[in-house]
């Protein structure tokens, strides 16, 4: 018995190592599952400083920011610090070709200079609760998954109202492990946000999408912001009145540096992660999905950057829209070559076969699970020219901006082809739709999107089956001979939703007249038919699917919770607050090559190229270097900048605080390498490695390069 009871156990340890360095931990559960092993690794400080509800500590200092990024507090005046990249869409819609904020940068010098930013919100965790019990004694076996989402939904409901009476907090129950564990998470959101500081783009993104996932890496990715609040220093809407906030806990930064296999910890919201995923599920991805849109994401942005060149104003529209598509496109190629190189698809089969030997030594185990990978294996076979259809959909199909525009007119279409024409809801509906145009022609140029509609109905004819196909694509290969640029050239002539004038006649006085011009418009009956397509021939396929694999992805969690009872998991990252830690190491990403833990400002001369857009530098840079005018900032005539540790992040980590063993701030997290890209899936300690902006590069470019002292003076700058 006991040489079977160690076989087992080796059997288990195998199929679930516990990695050097790898989760995302519940802040709330450092306590139990995580502070021995992280004062091992160097911490000084207690669980309890890091996350409580009962007094101030280190989350009070953390955000989340504009909903996707993480930011942090670094002054007791609400001055926040997070990435360039995450504040882009703030610095671009602030820029016109006056005031070009995004080529020169910016900096308030005082607070009235600040610019205000509708809509950018900053959240703050006020607590995390396990309400695990509460939604599972409303559910059984022998309800269906719809019944199961609804009692779910409804017992949050009651759970999230009880928990934010008398207050202006907002509640939300999230699902964790694939909805075998729930906790409610009680939030505070600020709303007058205001920008601060930003340096130019030749510093914020320098190495552009040549140097994104790389490492060594030289951008200076940071920006600054401010919450404000109201005299009782409560969350408000904007107002002249409005005061800089007073946070519960702000950031001490240590501007000591770093050295090898210091202790840091990244305290942020990362996006999403797929740690458990089967061996199925990574091969689609790695062989399919990911190279699928990697293909059309770079005919996008070979057009769009070949439009950027030829003009300042379609540079200053599309400069976030082609941030977001180069990021992923760069990141999804890293992903899957990473995937390939680990054998992470083999390894998952490995871990299956371990699995169905462990399921077959109990009885209890074998009824609820022997079934569980054939049933993962029916559910993928036939699936793939589906998911091919729903990647080229969305990223070709709906990637296509006139067409994705259009579509938002639907309703109002319905509405006006309904027998009883309601004059009212039609105006309402107008409206809305007016509302928003403004902002959508404000950032679009029609002779760039018809260049991409050529190039991305071909990728979408291409690769898609013909029986997943809308079919004007086969009228583009009859009527036109598959002359795509042709068939582009006529829906943009006679389309009215590539003019802001144009459509404001029609919803300015929408009759029934003016609305017939919609419904008959080429761009609207072409992003018709690809939708009708999608929602007939691919999305009832892709959707039952998808469904049965959350209740085969929850049970397979579920066995692997029950199999590693005892032992720490962590759960997938779904946006909400996490901790990782590990420390400064430098990496080995190939045969006799090896990386150093951190980059000096010296790097960036190294790669100078005057007038490149990714590799420029600004003049006052280079005299700062030659003078090497470091201030304080310095070290023994060098300027650090970046470094590298091996704290398990992800999308999302963008902008968060990276600390040291005292929970004193040293950089801002902004990037994974290259090699190290798949840990979303697989990670792997020894080549994947988070890449931070060292705070002293970020202090020496506020101070030394901006000029802007004053904020410095807000800080509380330490030497650890």
């Amino acid at each position: 018995m006991k040489i079977k009871y160690a076989l087992l156990l080796l059997l288990v340890l195998r199929l679930f190592p516990a990695a050097a360095d790898e989760g995302m931990w519940l802040p709330m559960l450092l306590k139990q599952l995580n502070e021995q092993e992280m004062q091992i690794k160097g911490l000084k400080i207690t669980a309890e400083e890091i996350y409580s509800v009962n007094k101030n500590s280190l989350k009070d200092a953390v955000i989340l920011f504009d909903g996707k990024c993480t930011g942090e507090l670094i002054s007791d005046q609400g001055l926040i610090l997070t990435n360039h990249h995450c504040g882009y869409s703030q610095i671009q819609s602030h820029s016109s070709v006056e005031h070009n904020y995004i080529r020169d940068g910016f900096w308030a010098m005082n607070k009235k200079e600040e610019l205000s930013c509708p809509g950018l919100t900053a959240t703050f965790i006020v607590r995390m609760d396990d309400v695990t019990s509460e939604i599972i004694k409303v559910l059984n076996d022998s309800i269906t998954e719809e019944q199961r989402n609804e009692k779910i939904k409804q017992a949050a409901a009651q759970l999230e109202k009880k928990a934010v009476e008398g207050t202006n907090y907002d509640a939300k129950v999230k699902s964790f492990f694939n909805g075998n564990a729930f906790y409610l998470i009680v939030t505070e959101t600020f709303r007058d946000i205001r920008m601060v500081g930003a340096p130019p783009v030749s510093i914020g993104t320098f190495g552009g999408d040549t140097d994104n996932w790389m490492w060594p890496r030289h951008n200076g990715d940071f920006s600054l912001f401010r919450i404000y609040a109201d005299k009782n220093n409560k969350p408000t809407i904007y107002n002249a009145e409005n005061v800089p906030y007073l946070p519960k806990y702000f950031f001490p930064i240590c501007v000591s540096g770093v050295k090898e296999n210091d202790f840091t910890m990244v305290y942020g919201f990362p996006g999403r992660t797929q740690e458990y995923l089967t061996s199925y599920a990574v091969d689609i991805i790695a062989n399919v999905s990911n190279p699928n849109r990697v293909k059309v994401r770079e005919a996008k942005l070979s057009i769009i950057e070949e439009a950027r060149k030829n003009s300042e104003q379609i540079y200053i529209q599309y400069a976030s829209k082609k941030s977001s598509l180069a990021n992923a496109w760069k990141k999804w190629q890293g992903e899957a070559s990473g995937l390939i190189k680990s054998n992470t698809v083999q390894k998952k089969k490995d871990d299956e076969k371990d699995f169905a030997v462990w399921v077959n030594r109990d009885s209890s185990r074998k009824a609820k699970y022997e079934n569980l990978m054939n049933d993962f294996k029916k559910v993928y076979d036939g699936f793939t020219p589906y998911i091919i259809a729903n990647d080229f959909y969305a990223e070709a199909g709906m990637g296509i901006e006139l067409l994705s525009y259009a579509a938002t007119f639907s309703h109002l279409i319905d509405l006006s082809k309904q027998k009883s024409f309601d004059e009212k809801t039609i105006k309402e509906e107008a409206d809305k739709l007016l509302k928003s145009a403004e902002g959508f022609f404000k950032d679009y140029d029609y002779p760039t999107d018809q260049k991409l509609m050529a190039a991305l109905l071909k990728l979408y004819n291409d690769n898609v089956v013909d029986s997943l196909k809308p079919t004007t694509l086969n009228e583009i290969k009859t009527k036109y001979k598959n002359d795509y640029d042709t068939y582009s050239k006529n829906i943009f002539k006679n389309s009215v939703f590539k003019s802001y004038d144009d459509l404001k006649k029609i919803l300015s006085d929408p009759t029934k007249k003016q609305l017939n011009k919609l419904s008959a418009d080429p761009a609207w009956l072409l992003a018709s038919n690809i939708v009708s397509t999608y929602l007939t021939k691919v999305a009832p396929i892709v959707t039952e699917r998808n469904n049965r694999l959350i209740k085969l992805n929850r049970l397979y969690m579920a066995a692997q919770l029950e199999m590693t009872e005892g032992r720490k998991m962590y759960p997938d990252a779904n946006s909400t607050l996490r901790v990782a830690y590990g420390n400064v190491k430098p990496y080995y990403p190939y045969d006799g090559v090896e990386y150093s833990i951190y980059t000096t400002l010296e790097g960036v001369i190294e790669k100078y190229k005057p007038n490149d857009e990714e590799f420029d530098v600004p003049s006052k840079l280079i005299q700062l270097y030659k003078q090497k005018d470091y201030g304080r900032y310095g070290v023994n005539g060098t300027m650090p900048l970046a470094f590298i540790a091996t704290n398990h992040t992800t999308g999302g980590n963008s902008g968060a605080p990276v600390l040291n063993d005292k929970g004193h701030l040293i950089g801002t997290n902004f990037d994974r390498v290259w090699e190290g890209t798949m840990s979303d899936i697989d990670f792997n300690p020894e080549i994947c490695r988070n890449i931070s902006l060292d705070i002293r590069y970020t202090l020496f470019i506020i101070d030394k390069f901006a000029g802007a002292k004053y904020l410095i003076d807000e800080m509380q700058l330490l030497n650890d």
